[in-house]
Formats: C-alpha cells, sequence, structure tokens
C-alpha cells in the first residue's frame, strides 16, 4: 500500500496537538488537547511528565480516528498509509524518569521557569559567561535546560546517587515522547533540542565535558545526539496501536524556520505562541551576537548543520491566556481582538509582560510584569490591546537586535504561531517595524516543519524545492503608521520597560 500521509506530533508548552499532512503539506485532521500548568511557587513553572505524555498519545489516536471516520474506513488502513511521524516540542524543558520503569523521579521543569535564578547568579559571578557562551551560543540564564537538570539531582532525595548509578535517564521533552513512543527502546535527541540544554557544545557537536563537571551532571544520563531528520526508532504497538517510523525531532522554533521554508542564510521568521521567537538562518555559521542574541543551531540534516541567530520573549500567547485565565478579563482569546480592534489605540497604557522575566535583549531574570500609563480613561478594551501590543513591542526588541547584527534592516518577516491570527497585533507590529509582515495560509508551521523533515527523512517528498511549492501566502499586512507615531510609541514601551526590570532582589544584564 502506497504512503498518502505524515503525522506530526507538535507538543507545546499548554497543549499537545496532532496533525495529519497529505503529499501537498495540507493539514487534513488535526487535534489539539490543553494540559495542566503547575505554579507550586513564584515564577516556578511545571508540568506532569506522564500527563503531557498522555495528551499527546490521545490526540495521536484522536486524528487517526477523525481521519477514519472522513474517509468512510478503518483506523487500519490510515495508520497503513502513514510514511512517518515526525515531532517537535517545547524546548529547553526537561524530565528525569526511571530507566527501567519510566517513571518520572519530579515533575517536569518548564523552560518559563525561574527557580534557578540564583544558581545562574553563582556561575556568572564565577566569571564562566564567556566560557558557556563560546561553547554553547548560550547567556547563562534559567531559561536552559542545564540549571533544571542540576536542581533536580540536587534537591529531589536519592535522585544523584541513582542518576550517577545509571539507573536514570533525562532529557528534553522530544526525548521523553520518543522513549515513552518506542516503548522505551530509544533515548535520543537532535542537534536543535541539545544546543538548547546549555550543556551542549555547538562547534564540536558534543555534549561538552567541561560543562557538565562544573554543573555536576553525569552524561550517562543524557541522551544519544543525532540528526532533526532521520529515522530514531518506530512507535511501539502497544503503546500507540501502530507501528510507523519515528523520523524528525526538531525544537519548535527551528522546526518553524524550516516550516517556513527559511531555508538559507538571512531568511527570519516569529512564532507568535506561548512565547515569541524570532530566528535568522545564518547558514553553515555559527555566528556571535553582539546584540545579546543567542546563537543556537538551525537545523541537522545528512551531516550538515546550519546555525541560527535567536532572540527569545517568554511570554506571547500566554499574556492572552493569562488575561483569560488568571484576571478573567476575556473568555477567549478572539475575544482579546474584537475588544482591541474597538479602540484606535492602548490610550496611554502599557503592559509588560514580565510574568518569568525578560528575554532579549534584557535577559533580567527578575523583572516582573507591569501595567503602567493607566488614567481613569482606560478601559478593558485599551488592556487588551496594550497586551497585544506588548508582545509586538518585544517582537521588535529582538529585531532591532538583528538588525544591529547583520547591518541590514529587515526586508520582510515571516510570521506563524496560533497568535498571528490577530490581525490587529499583525498589524501593528507591520507598523511598528516599518515593514511588512507575512502571514501564510498555514500558520501551524511548527508541526509542518517536523512533517517536513520527516518526510524528507523517508522519501515522501524529494528536497526543498517539492516543500517550498507547498508554501502559500494568506496575508501581507503593510505598514501604515508615521515615523514619528512609531517613534513616540517605542519610546514608551523602553520606559515602560525600565519600570519593570530587575524587580526581584538581584540582577541579570
Amino acid at each position: 500500500m502506497s504512503h498518502e500521509f505524515i503525522i506530526a506530533l507538535d507538543q507545546g508548552t499548554t497543549s499537545s496537538r496532532a496533525i495529519i499532512y497529505n503529499r501537498n503539506a495540507e493539514p487534513l485532521c488535526s487535534k489539539n488537547k490543553e494540559f495542566t500548568q503547575f505554579y507550586p511557587h513564584p515564577g516556578w513553572v511545571e508540568h506532569d511528565a506522564e500527563e503531557l505524555f498522555e495528551s499527546q498519545l490521545q490526540v495521536l489516536k484522536d486524528v487517526i480516528e477523525i481521519c477514519a471516520q472522513r474517509n468512510n474506513c478503518t483506523e487500519d488502513s490510515i495508520t497503513q498509509k502513514v510514511a512517518a511521524l515526525g515531532i517537535t516540542n517545547q524546548r529547553e524543558s526537561v524530565v528525569l524518569w526511571e530507566k527501567n520503569t519510566g517513571k518520572p523521579v519530579y515533575k517536569a521543569i518548564v523552560w518559563q521557569c525561574r527557580r534557578t535564578s540564583d544558581l545562574c547568579e553563582e556561575l556568572i559571578k564565577d566569571n564562566l559567561t564567556d566560557t558557556i557562551r563560546s561553547k554553547t551560543g548560550l547567556k547563562i540564564d534559567a531559561y536552559f535546560s542545564a540549571t533544571k537538570i542540576k536542581w533536580i539531582l540536587d534537591n529531589v532525595p536519592g535522585v544523584r546517587a541513582r542518576a550517577e548509578n545509571g539507573e536514570l535517564l533525562a532529557g528534553t521533552i522530544d526525548t521523553w515522547l520518543i522513549w515513552k513512543l518506542s516503548g522505551g527502546k530509544v533515548h535520543v535527541t537532535d542537534l536543535t533540542n541539545a544546543s538548547r540544554t546549555m550543556l551542549f557544545n555547538i562547534h564540536s557537536l558534543k555534549w561538552d565535558k567541561e560543562i557538565l563537571k562544573l554543573l555536576n551532571i553525569p552524561l550517562c544520563i543524557l541522551p544519544e545526539v543525532k540528526d532533526s531528520g532521520c529515522i530514531y526508532g518506530y512507535t511501539d504497538k502497544k503503546v500507540c496501536g501502530f507501528t510507523v517510523p519515528i523520523a524528525s525531532a526538531i525544537g519548535d522554533q527551528q522546526a518553524a524556520l524550516f516550516g517556513q521554508g527559511c531555508f538559507n542564510p538571512g531568511d527570519a521568521k516569529n512564532t507568535y505562541g506561548t512565547g515569541c521567537f524570532m530566528l535568522m538562518n545564518t547558514g553553515e555559521k555559527a555566528v556571535l551576537s553582539s546584540n545579546r542574541l543567542l546563537t543556537t543551531i538551525a537545523l541537522g540534516y545528512q551531516g550538515t548543520v546550519n546555525y541560527a541567530l535567536e532572540g527569545s520573549v517568554f511570554m506571547g500567547g500566554a499574556t492572552i491566556k493569562w488575561l483569560r485565565d488568571e484576571l478573567e478579563l476575556i473568555p477567549s482569546a478572539h475575544d482579546c481582538d474584537i475588544l482591541a480592534e474597538s479602540v484606535e489605540n492602548s490610550n496611554g497604557a502599557y503592559l509588560v509582560p514580565a510574568f518569568t522575566g525578560l528575554g532579549t535583549p534584557y535577559w533580567d531574570m527578575y523583572a516582573r510584569g507591569t501595567i503602567i500609563g493607566l488614567t481613569r480613561g482606560v478601559k478593558k478594551a485599551h488592556i487588551c490591546r496594550a497586551a497585544l501590543e506588548g508582545i509586538a513591542y518585544q517582537v521588535a526588541d529582538v529585531i532591532e537586535c538583528m538588525v544591529n547584527d547583520s547591518g541590514k534592516p529587515l526586508a520582510s518577516l515571516k510570521v506563524d504561531g496560533g497568535a498571528c491570527v490577530s490581525n490587529v497585533m499583525m498589524q501593528f507590529q507591520a507598523d511598528l517595524l516599518n515593514t511588512k509582515v507575512i502571514r501564510p495560509k498555514n500558520v501551524e508551521t511548527t508541526a509542518l516543519g517536523a512533517a517536513f523533515l520527516a518526510g524528507l527523512a523517508v522519501g515522501f517528498w524529494s528536497g526543498k524545492d517539492e516543500l517550498l511549492k507547498c508554501w502559500q501566502t494568506d496575508n501581507v499586512f503593510e505598514p501604515q503608521m508615521s515615523r514619528e507615531t512609531r517613534n513616540t510609541l517605542y519610546s514608551g514601551w523602553k520606559k515602560a520597560v525600565e519600570r519593570s526590570l530587575n524587580w526581584e532582589n538581584g540582577a541579570c544584564k
């Protein structure tokens, strides 16, 4: 039976998604399931790794069932037509689990979690900033996986001894999913996810023994590192109900870069997900930024490694979720758009969503969220608009760094992610950047990137040229704002950010 489908698993920070694609890279069926967020202390964020996996497994089974119903056939006939499974995932979040039972020894610590800020301060005071950056391309920050792993080893009773005895395994979320889907047969990660741990040397392409020693993390718990597109193993029939190759694993932002067709040096995209992440492809050269951007691996494929410059915004779409769930200001994310469009501007209000610190270019672990510029005339609609604008302002901060590093203005910005469906935010983004913003018809390019790589790995698609033919534009937002207005608004944003910096004790600048 000829293969007709690729399935992508998109494991995000707040939900798990599965999508079935055909040969034209059209999404045929999609299913999404949210899972629980745990906030045991201020600035701490955790996931139940078992619940996370079960949510991902459930949506995988759901899309197969949906596809079978739509095609009036059995689920077995659908799975027999699946060429491969691809995985993309929230990066930096980590799980440690028992090798024999598969039981996590602690909840997954999420990339947003700031519990290791003090440890990062100690590393900075020990003058390790340049060492870490030169090897990993990253800035010392609680954002990355390394100090999260160390925290579990140091703070969960008995875990360190068991890890050193070879009884435990560790990994980012891709590693956890592959291990579970394969029935515990495969312990592996890809180059992009490894490059986000702050433990991986992006030049030698190996786990860095010096950093491991500094943090007292045993090498034996870490996974094997492979290309982003290759056959890692196969799904276990007892777990999934069918057997297909697991043929890609790639961090969500790198997946979006690939899914947007940013194959060449200079190509750039921004993903508006839980956070916002802008990547610029720099080709086979690892470029160290002079403007506090990160250097990361964009892709490992067929023995060739491409690098990227990256800017990270911790709170993107999660800001809208905060309005909905914590403040209960809106019943749905779409209502944020409706309210924001009902007013011409934010009426002088600025919302700096530094709930878990600020990323690029501030790298302030101690910044906290603020709403400033409030007057009696500010209504709920203005707060909603300020929230959307706050996301766009953070993206502008990152792009300013990229322009300064490259020495060239940005010709355009490709966008994706769930929050980019907001027309009012995309228009404001174009106005703020004074450049066109291009939104594709398929905004789920993170999942698409994983599907593309899995398809290439098993010969489902012939090459990148065929992939580019699948990419279609939905809308192009042209800048309409005057320079004077743009400069005034951005100046106000910078002042608002200053009020949020270093709110907690300590500083990381």
